[in-house]
Order: structure tokens, then C-alpha cells, then sequence
């Protein structure tokens, strides 16, 4: 099984923060496949940084993402044309979420998440 993390996961993860859940450490470290991050988180990141949402180094956060293992996931067009016909949510309508999605079922990966309205886009996603 490969594995793609959301971006509050990854942020957790690497800032060795308490809020991990129990079952996405076990499921990272027991993984066949290095689990992957998105470029598109990396995206969501700097646009937090840059209006003042998100506090971090984002140099130094790339650096231990690519230290502890994890591999870059990049956005490619079979992402872009998933996404365009991923169905809409009124009550969810996260942009990056809904590219975190449709990567996990153009690729597929299994998306672990703790947002629990990503579990109606199906089997590719894993609320954590």
C-alpha cells in the first residue's frame, strides 16, 4: 500500500507533534513504500506562511521531509483532470484537500487524513 499524507499529518510528523494519531504512525513506519507528501501541501504551506497562517521554516521543513524518508509527490495533468471531475461538497470545499483527493485516486494512493468528510470520496482515503 502506498501512502500520501494530508498536510496537517505531515506538518504533525515533522514537527514531532503529539497530535499524530497512533494508527498513521503505524501505518507510515509499517509501509511497504516510502509514504509521500504533495507538492500541493507544499503549495497550501507557503500560501499559509505568506499571509501569516503558518509559522514555519519552509527550507528547513523540506529538508527533514526528505531526511525522514518521505518522497515528493508531484502535481501532474492526470491529477488536475481527476480533480475536475471529483464531486463537489458543499460543506467541504478545501482546494488543496480536494487536489490531495484526486491524487490518491489517479495514482492510487491511500490518503491518510484526520478530516473525517473525506471519507465520502471512498477507498482511497483513510481517516486516521
Amino acid at each position: 500500500m502506498r501512502l500520501l499524507l494530508d498536510t496537517h499529518l505531515v506538518l504533525w510528523w515533522l514537527t514531532r507533534a503529539q497530535r499524530v494519531p497512533d494508527e498513521a504512525q503505524e501505518l507510515v513506519e509499517n509501509a511497504d513504500h516510502p509514504a509521500a507528501i504533495s507538492h500541493a501541501s507544499l503549495w497550501e504551506m507557503a500560501i499559509k506562511i505568506s499571509i501569516g497562517k503558518l509559522e514555519i521554516d519552509l527550507p528547513r521543513f523540506v529538508k527533514m521531509a526528505e531526511a525522514s524518508g518521505f518522497e515528493w509527490l508531484d502535481i501532474k495533468k492526470e491529477h488536475l483532470l481527476a480533480l475536475a471531475v471529483l464531486p463537489p461538497c458543499d460543506d467541504h470545499r478545501d482546494p488543496f484537500d480536494r487536489l490531495l483527493v484526486a491524487q490518491s485516486q489517479a495514482e492510487p494512493l491511500v490518503l491518510l487524513t484526520c478530516d473525517a468528510k473525506l471519507a465520502r470520496y471512498g477507498s482511497t482515503v483513510r481517516v486516521v
